[in-house]
């Protein structure tokens, strides 16, 4: 698979504050990709620059093989679906898609069956003739994703694309334009905060922190693989704490919150003596409650503080010496309230060894 879009060492300053800082990546043809990270972490201005809405300090776009770095954005080959829709409310929702068609000098021919075609791919071709304001916020949504189709890109950039939806429509919107990029085979690349949104519908994620990519991989490997505790805490909850390492015969051990643990990871060795941080995610531990005797194996002893019910999974808050853990799991139909440790009981914190992750040391 090509790249349709190459950045190279691509910097972007705003008098003395850094937005991008020398971003060098590659987008293949027909992945969807999505920007991840918090407020002022400098994914948006890297859209923008790929869109021509922002001119690099530095650096080289290149964009199917041709460098576009200094060509504005009416003349690159990417349309760009904002969070605001920007639908055009004395319009109607067939005029909208085809606004652009007409601007660009498509024969008028063309339009209407374009038009038609790509109201039927996202679900509106019964409201060709509605106005803006006669329809819900998801299907001005899809209004706004026609707009910027029709025109047959080869890059649709997507800003904050479900960020003015409600949660049941947001989830919903979620499935129709992962969909929709199975459909249409275009590149997407999309721009959020939202780690559950880029965990569902991406190929893969780009996690940025201040200006800069802290890691880029598949859903699954940024999930059970961060590379750094940054990610790992972005990217779902994950229970982080700091402790030195001792090896002996064989097995390298470590305490959380005072308490001994175990950890069997290739990258904890005897190399590794010096302190360094640990983290392990919620659901890959086991509550059980406290009934005399520890059981065997890599156990916290602790205290319930709160239990937090999650609709699909319940999330347990236990105080372990000094700190807390999170200890998630998931509800059916064999669980019963009556039978979980309740705020206050003595509790235990199974952990696998092969759970918990050891991390780099952050940069200074």
């Amino acid at each position: 698979m090509s790249d349709i879009i190459r950045l190279e060492n691509l910097r972007k300053d705003y008098g003395t504050v850094v937005g991008v800082a020398d971003v060098s990546l590659s987008i293949a043809r027909g992945e969807f990709v999505t920007l991840l990270g918090p407020s002022g972490c400098g994914k948006s201005t890297l859209l923008r620059m790929i869109g021509g809405f922002e001119t690099p300090t530095a650096g080289t776009i290149w964009l199917d093989g041709e460098d576009v770095t200094d060509v504005p954005p009416n003349r690159r080959a990417v349309n760009m679906v904002f969070q605001d829709y920007a639908l055009f409310p004395h319009m109607t929702v067939g005029q909208n898609v085809g606004y652009g068609l007409r601007v660009s000098g498509t024969p008028k021919r063309e339009i209407g069956p374009r038009v038609a075609e790509t109201l039927a791919l996202v679900g509106l071709a019964d409201k060709i003739g509605s106005n803006p304001s006669e329809l819900s916020g998801g299907q001005r949504q899809r209004v706004a994703l026609a707009r910027a189709i029709v025109r047959r890109p080869k890059v649709l950039l997507l800003d904050e694309p479900l960020s003015a939806l409600d949660a049941n429509l947001r989830e919903q919107m979620q499935v129709e334009l992962k969909s929709l990029h199975d459909k249409v085979g275009l590149t997407f690349v999309m721009v959020t905060h939202d780690q559950s949104e880029a965990l569902v519908m991406s190929d893969r994620v780009i996690v940025m922190r201040e200006g800069r990519v802290s890691q880029s991989g598949d859903p699954v490997s940024l999930y059970d693989a961060p590379a750094n505790s940054y990610v790992a805490d972005f990217i779902g909850a994950t229970n982080l704490f700091s402790s030195p390492v001792r090896i002996s015969d064989g097995t390298a051990r470590i305490s959380c919150f005072g308490q001994p643990l175990e950890v069997s990871h290739p990258a904890v060795t005897a190399d590794s003596a010096a302190e360094r941080l640990f983290g392990f995610r919620p659901e890959k531990a086991r509550l059980v409650r406290a009934n005399g005797s520890v059981p065997d194996g890599n156990v916290l002893t602790g205290k319930l503080e709160t239990v937090l019910y999650h609709g699909a999974m319940i999330r347990s808050v236990v105080a372990v010496g000094e700190g807390r853990v999170l200890v998630d799991a998931l509800l059916d139909d064999s669980f019963d309230p009556a039978r979980h440790p309740g705020a206050g009981d003595a509790v235990f914190v199974a952990i696998d060894p092969h759970k918990i992750l050891p991390f780099a040391p952050e940069p200074a």
